[in-house]
């Protein structure tokens, strides 16, 4: 125990109806001066959140009575001196429903730690204990808790005394109370739960057996599992998606309709898209809160703080998270290159990608991923997707310049016993070194195309050496987003306007004009509302029939509101560009071909 003693947090909802935290922290032995302070973001999600504009209020009192809070900035308190224990007592509003902050109703409370733990300054690697209580009055007996932190007095599943090593450790443990569908299994003999939030009727012997295999999986590629427990939290909604990665757990929100129906045979395409999450967050435990960039180990949460090396951090692992579905028989062959080919087809259809590279990408994260705008496509690519791409190209590069000795599975390997299993930051170009040492190729032009250009990834020669065809063909339509071939029977070539409708209204609004497309060209610009085309009103179902019917060649008057004014707009559809990609396995490749397919995906021959 450090001479300064424990750290006690003390947690309740105290108003759900208000959506109102009330948290007390005990400082037992102060230090001369006290700093507390809130983050700025939580790891795992690159944006400037200032979790401090949700406290409402906050005051500091020992045994003498009230003591002065002086407040420096926007998220930093001093507190005036004392020689008695202190105790700080402030109140949290939690209204947002996401992975990354906290949120309290009368039907459950979750919260990550960032978004409710003030940091004492100089006292980081103290231990805490962290008293979870219940919301005040009737009606919340059958609340329980779901976290991944040590027990100390509490019962299973129950509130009570939990504990932390020290702060960094403290906010690494999300916390759900409620009602909750409980679902255990074990990987490599390791417990591990799901804890379900919110109205589902999910085959939960099927998520059980899925989420074993995924998770043996992962640990397989790495040669073991770094952990004693783990819990995937899991808040189902109406309409919902998103993941953040623990150390020793993850918090994760998709829509109920996504979980395994009773009964299913084949995998729906929402199922699938779930254990993608659940596949992709595992493996950041290793990736991510264990092999890490040495910057995130050197600064702190209270600014930017920035890496090019997000392409290999979420990009690898959004390349992995896919792939473990194959490995691991969740999905098949087919299946596989289904999501492969869809996630070839977003990187195409972006034009920001021939503007950013992915290790700008990586670098600008917090001014320009995560903060887009309606012209987010046309100036930035997305390191997740862009990252995958490297990945694989990376990935069957070594199969192929080492004839199948080696490959990414290796490198991966390499970094955790490097970095991951000993706690060294990985530096800015570290993992390109780890890639030639353990490959012994010369790799650095690879990545300079790869990483520190703009060029497209040349993927068709790649994939050809594991028998598998890459053809890019134009869209057929809104909901072709790319696949295996033979699942559409015909082409009819299309006109093309060169924009994206807005999501989740009734009318045509342009929510994106690619640039250099007919409708940028013509003067159409996001946010307006299509009206008619040639002087028939355009339906938003309805519009790629409508931009059929007009000529090769010619042109089409579009009407427009532009906020509250009616305009007029002269626009020459394109011919659909060969943006979507088809992947097909070839037949008659050489049966060595095959096994190195086989031995890629991890299919027996």
């Amino acid at each position: 125990m450090n001479a300064n003693g424990d750290l006690i947090y003390r947690v309740r909802p105290s108003q759900p109806e208000a959506h109102l935290y009330r948290v007390e922290l005990e400082i037992r032995s102060p230090p001369d001066e006290v700093i507390l302070s809130v983050p700025a973001w939580i790891p795992g999600s690159y944006m400037i959140r200032d979790f401090a504009m949700n406290i409402v209020s906050i005051e500091a009192r020992d045994c003498t009575g009230p003591i002065r809070l002086a407040k420096l900035d926007k998220q930093t308190w001093c507190l005036d001196a004392s020689e008695n224990p202190v105790t700080v007592s402030y109140r949290v509003y939690a209204w947002e429903l996401s992975v990354r902050s906290a949120h309290l109703d009368t039907c459950h409370a979750y919260f990550n730690g960032p978004s409710l733990f003030l940091r004492v300054q100089g006292l980081d690697d103290v231990p805490c204990r962290v008293e979870l209580l219940p919301p005040p009055g009737d009606g919340y007996g059958e609340w329980r808790v779901a976290t991944s932190l040590r027990r100390l007095d509490a019962e299973p599943w129950g509130f009570g005394t939990y504990q932390a090593e020290g702060y960094n450790d403290l906010i690494d443990h999300p916390v759900e109370m409620g009602t909750f569908t409980l679902i255990p299994f074990s990987v490599r003999n390791v417990p591990h739960w799901m804890a379900i939030t919110g109205h589902h009727r999910a085959d939960e012997a099927r998520l059980q057996r899925d989420l074993e295999r995924i998770g043996e999986t992962h640990a397989d590629l790495f040669g073991e599992l770094p952990l004693d427990r783990y819990l995937f939290l899991t808040m189902a909604t109406d309409d919902g998606y998103g993941g953040l990665e623990h150390a020793f757990s993850t918090s994760l929100l998709c829509s109920r309709d996504e979980l395994p129906a009773t009964g299913m045979d084949k995998p729906s395409e929402g199922y699938r898209r779930f254990l993608g999450l659940c596949s992709h967050e595992y493996f950041h435990l290793w990736n991510v809160k264990r092999i890490r960039p040495q910057v995130f180990m050197d600064e702190g949460l209270s600014r930017e703080v920035h890496t090019r090396l997000l392409w290999a951090f979420e990009g690898i692992t959004s390349y992995y998270d896919d792939l473990a579905l194959v490995r691991s028989g969740c999905i098949d062959e087919r299946g596989y290159l289904e999501l492969l080919a869809q996630i070839i087809t977003r990187v195409m259809r972006t034009p920001g990608r021939l503007v950013q590279t992915v290790a700008e990408s990586s670098f600008d994260a917090w001014t320009k991923f995560y903060k887009q705008d309606e012209n987010a496509p046309n100036a930035i690519i997305s390191y997740y997707a862009k990252g995958a791409l490297v990945a694989l190209a990376l990935d069957l590069t070594v199969r192929r310049d080492t004839a199948g000795v080696k490959s990414l599975d290796d490198i991966m390997r390499a970094l955790w016993l490097h970095h991951g299993k000993p706690g060294i930051g990985v530096p800015e170009r570290g993992v390109e070194a780890i890639a030639e040492e353990v490959t012994g190729l010369d790799l650095s032009g690879f990545f300079r195309q790869a990483l520190d250009s703009t060029e497209d990834l040349d993927l068709s020669p790649l994939l050809q050496s594991m028998g598998i065809e890459l053809r890019m063909r134009p869209s057929l339509g809104p909901k072709d987003q790319g696949g295996v071939a033979g699942e559409v029977k015909e082409e009819h070539p299309r006109g093309d306007l060169g924009i994206r409708l807005r999501q989740g209204v009734a009318e045509p609004v342009i929510a994106v004009a690619l640039a250099g497309g007919p409708a940028e060209l013509a003067g159409l610009a996001p946010g307006d509302t299509l009206v008619a085309l040639d002087g028939i009103r355009i339906q938003r179902d309805k519009l790629e029939d409508q931009v059929a019917t007009i000529a090769e060649g010619g042109e089409a008057e579009i009407h427009a509101f532009r906020r509250d004014e009616l305009m007029r707009f002269r626009v020459r559809p394109r011919p659909a560009p060969a943006d979507t990609c088809e992947l097909r396995i070839l037949s008659d490749a050489p049966r060595e071909t095959a096994h190195r397919r086989a031995a890629w995906l991890g299919l027996s021959v």
